[in-house]
């Protein structure tokens, strides 16, 4: 029995060893000279290296590792732009080609040389952060939150960072949602100056959301206060929603997503208010099934999205608290189906969802009133933008011979 272990033994340490496949190859003589980056914010990075080697090197590649939110460990490879037989290599990551990061990230890399007998060096991992350095950025840090300008004075920044700060509180009291990790928020001078930092995004972008980076960019000055702390309230929600439901199994409802960031920047637009009050009178509403989906690109199809995103976000935490709004972003956490979060916290599906508030805001802007008193709903639009008067009404009440 002894002399089978010592035989098993031996075996095992001659596979580790890789001996039947024959002894194993050194490593080959390869010393670094130089591993450099260059960055061109926001359309390459160039990665270059110079080596020497006692063998002819016959291939290099570039690993690299983006610092992001995700459950796998995700390691791209690409092949170096590389003759055999010379000294240097390099790769251009062209955003172009894929888009680019937001300012701040941070990517690791090494390089991986083969030579000409298949012996392989891999050299230590660096880091490089993908800054814009068009720009001289000042900082200001409070707590989890560091926010980077370079347009404005001091008392800007420290405005944007109160109603920041602000915001978070206001999200934490109403939906029980706050931060898990720090968030980086840029402001770029204008609506303009952003989307020259952004490739292929939206000729209308003025704010921007980099949720699994963890990272805000707006472009506003100075001058447009407040329609910038809105739009900045609103992407750091998107934040404080992606952090507080991030699983790798499902997504949660995009009017939910949309309707908590519309929720945190205070009352609704009158534009947008008096888009849903006409689509409860036209009986046009979208259903929640239907915005659980990305929303549709047609204007006026979209504002009523975003309108009733926050009419349904501000429903069931006025009717039923912050708490059981916490309790269903957590229950999204776990990777819960749609109708499965609703029912365990609040004990009806989607549709019964639908149903309760399309009672509510039909009973809101008194479109089950008008039904019933015959008021004609052109009219009771009308009405509610304050351009007729009751004599109007009861015109309208005779013609129907309503008594």
């Amino acid at each position: 029995m002894i002399k089978r272990i010592i035989s098993g033994a031996i075996v095992l340490i001659i596979l580790a060893a890789g001996l039947p496949f024959g002894t194993v190859a050194a490593q080959p003589e390869i010393s670094v000279v130089d591993n450099t980056v260059a960055v061109e914010y926001p359309s390459y990075i160039i990665f270059v290296l110079e080596f020497e080697s006692e063998t002819e090197i016959s291939d290099v590649r570039l690993n690299y590792r983006v610092e992001r939110d995700s459950f796998v460990n995700v390691v791209s490879e690409a092949r170096a732009d590389f003759t055999p037989g010379r000294t240097s290599a390099s790769w251009t990551w062209d955003m172009y080609k894929t888009g680019n990061p937001p300012p701040g990230t941070e990517i690791e890399y090494w390089w991986e040389l083969e030579d000409e007998t298949g012996n392989r060096f891999v050299t230590g991992a660096k880091t490089v952060t993908f800054d814009d350095h068009r720009h001289d950025w000042q900082m200001l840090e409070q707590g989890d939150l560091t926010l980077f300008w370079y347009h404005g004075s001091q008392a800007f920044a420290e405005e944007v960072m109160a109603t920041a700060q602000e915001s978070l509180v206001q999200l934490e009291q109403d939906a029980g949602a706050g931060l898990a990790r720090p968030v980086d928020i840029y402001i770029y001078s204008s609506s303009q100056d952003l989307r020259r930092a952004m490739l292929y995004v939206q000729d209308w972008a003025g704010a921007l959301a980099f949720t699994g980076y963890g990272v805000v960019a707006i472009g506003m000055g100075p001058g447009d206060m407040d329609w910038g702390k809105r739009a900045m309230v609103h992407e750091l929600a998107h934040l404080v929603t992606h952090q507080m439901t991030h699983n790798p199994y499902n997504t949660i409802p995009v009017w939910l997503n949309e309707g908590i960031s519309k929720y945190a920047e205070g009352e609704l637009e009158s534009y947008s208010e008096a888009r849903l009050k006409q689509a409860v009178i036209d009986n046009s509403l979208i259903s929640v099934q239907s915005l659980a989906s990305p929303f549709s690109t047609d204007t006026a199809t979209t504002h009523l999205s975003y309108a009733q995103s926050y009419s349904l976000v501000r429903y069931l935490i006025e009717e039923y608290g912050s708490e059981k709004m916490s309790r269903l972003l957590e229950t999204f956490r776990q990777g819960s189906t749609y109708d499965d979060a609703f029912m365990s916290v609040y004990g009806f599906d989607i549709n019964g969802l639908d149903d309760e508030w399309q009672e509510y805001i039909k009973s809101k802007y008194g479109v089950a009133s008008a039904e019933a008193a015959g008021i004609d709903p052109v009219i009771l639009i009308l009405l509610m933008s304050g351009m007729v008067c009751i004599p109007l009404i009861a015109r309208a009440r005779d013609r129907r011979g309503i008594k």
